[in-house]
């Protein structure tokens, strides 16, 4: 059986115990019992007990933009169900809205007294949990908008990271090397320390995306 193993961050290579080729299509299990075509590309490491590690991608597209994509959509949903409870729960809330606006005491020890005292509790909770769905709402509106600018995110799980980290490896280069010759100015003294952490750290990410998805 093929499985999913993870290889760093971000990407999850397949797990098998037979050789495949490049280009071929095999099936994965997850650790949940669901089954996922994938297109073999690169083997990156042979195991101990002989199993093999290969990059995959999904025969279906589905990658880190399709599930921020999705995330997104749910978010999004969540928050539009949430503002329809809210605007349910403010309507509800205005339960004897004519009577209450007359701003009429309650008539202690009248007949009328635990209706007028129970309409008021009612319409009190009612906005409670208007304000509660209305937070919720919100809540669910910045999560929606965190994932919607990530569904354009390139990272190590995509064979599009050679580029993308190709021209990261660029600008970090030009970066570290301007501040070392005095070309780019240094804001503070851990600048240039900064500037080749960044190189380091790119050129890093682009020797894996290289030996995930290059030729």
């Amino acid at each position: 059986m093929n499985t999913y193993a993870k290889y760093t961050a971000n990407v999850f290579v397949a797990k098998c115990e037979e050789q495949h080729e490049k280009g071929e299509t095999i099936t994965l299990t997850t650790k949940y019992g669901k089954e996922h075509e994938c297109i073999v590309f690169n083997l990156v490491a042979k195991g101990k007990s002989g199993e093999f590690y290969y990059s995959i991608v999904r025969a279906d597209g589905f990658n880190m933009q399709e599930f921020a994509k999705k995330k997104a959509e749910r978010y999004q949903q969540w928050a539009i169900s949430a503002e329809n409870k809210s605007t349910e729960y403010w309507k509800a809330s205005q339960e004897g809205k004519d009577f209450l606006s007359l701003g009429e005491p309650i008539k202690i020890g009248h007949h009328s007294e635990k209706r007028h005292r129970a309409l008021i509790d009612r319409n009190h909770n009612r906005m409670g949990k208007c304000v509660e769905e209305m937070k919720k709402a919100e809540e669910h509106e910045s999560k929606a908008e965190y994932w919607e600018k990530r569904t354009n995110d390139i990272n190590l799980s995509m064979p599009e990271s050679i580029e993308f980290y190709e021209h990261k490896a660029e600008e970090a280069k030009e970066k570290h090397e301007g501040m070392k010759s005095g070309k780019i100015e240094r804001p503070h003294g851990y600048s240039l320390t900064y500037a080749k952490k960044a190189l380091n750290e790119a050129l890093k990410n682009l020797e894996i995306a290289k030996k995930l998805w290059g030729e």
